[in-house]
């Protein structure tokens, strides 16, 4: 997806990975790749079966109905990290998990894989970057806002609208060539929709709005929380260990994010497949400007000066 080595402005004294340990670290591994589709969609199905389970008591299913929305909202991570196809050994196996996480959580993959490249590109820097494309979130109403999952719902709506259309003006990460590849992948996507729909529709049990819809809804605050860390406040530079956070987090959360918590590793080196981004934490961590003990650690820091998170003007 993006160069498959360190981008850090300025000098050093030598690589921050030696090349002998990063093509050790650069193992791809369909086993592992498996293992962790495989746990993710086992949360899914086994949350999904609790939550749309009338006869179980009310605290277990609302439990589940949280575990489930964070399994489709996180299903994000899943397309992120086979986007970079480099969770699976397979190209191919990447590209088609990538696309039907990306159903599950409302990402087209096809665009979401050449947007995200632009980000690696030019990561965290105003006017390039298309992930700064929206209001910063430096005020308490906006940060509230962007942490319900709202202003996420009217940009996909909006996105996946266009898209359908094949109308990618203002994108530059979308070439000609890709344009109609992109506009036919956001189509099916919308045909898999239109058919749970009409599938639903007979039973009268709203099965894609209760089973679906809703808790997506549930778990985007959740995903809106992590996400608002990676970047935050961080330096608006091309400065790699200065414009990306790492947060150290509980096992459970790692795993369900499949390791993008170690996001300035990622950044620095995105060849590497998630599962080996916990040694290349190791190895990186006294050279990061931005390691945090935690989510609620660096929200509280978010809230102490959000105005901290304003993006200045492009240069």
């Amino acid at each position: 997806m993006a160069a498959n080595v360190a981008t850090v402005s300025g000098s050093l004294d030598g690589p921050l990975i030696e090349a002998a340990r990063l093509a050790e670290l650069n193992q791809r591994s369909d086993a592992a790749g498996w293992r962790q589709v495989l746990g993710h969609g086992a949360l899914i199905v086994v949350s999904a079966a609790v939550w749309l389970q009338p006869a179980l008591p009310w605290p277990l299913r609302i439990g589940a109905l949280v575990l489930l929305g964070a399994g489709l909202a996180f299903g994000f991570c899943a397309m992120h990290e086979c986007g970079h196809r480099t969770a699976f050994a397979s190209r191919e196996v990447s590209d088609a998990v990538a696309w039907w996480a990306g159903v599950l959580s409302f990402y087209n993959a096809d665009f979401y894989r050449r947007y995200h490249q632009w980000h690696h590109r030019y990561t965290h820097q105003p006017g390039l970057d298309p992930e700064l494309e929206d209001p910063a979130a430096s005020t308490l109403p906006a940060y509230l806002l962007e942490l319900s999952g709202l202003s996420w719902w009217l940009g996909k709506i909006r996105g996946h609208w266009r898209g359908v259309r094949g109308e990618f003006s203002g994108c530059p990460y979308i070439p000609k060539e890709a344009a109609t590849q992109v506009r036919d992948s956001i189509r099916r996507q919308f045909a898999v929709y239109g058919v749970l729909l009409l599938a639903s529709i007979p039973a009268g049990n709203g099965f894609l709005l209760w089973a679906w819809l809703l808790p997506l809804a549930v778990g985007q605050p959740l995903l809106r929380f992590v996400l608002m860390a990676e970047h935050g406040g961080c330096a608006t530079t091309d400065n790699g260990l200065e414009n990306t956070r790492t947060t150290l987090t509980a096992a459970p959360l790692r795993w369900l994010m499949w390791n993008m918590p170690f996001h300035s590793e990622h950044h620095l080196y995105p060849s590497l497949p998630f599962h080996a981004l916990a040694a290349a934490h190791r190895e990186l961590a006294p050279r990061l400007a931005h390691v945090a003990p935690g989510y609620v650690a660096v929200h509280r820091e978010f809230l102490r000066d959000l105005s901290a998170l304003a993006i200045p003007e492009p240069a």
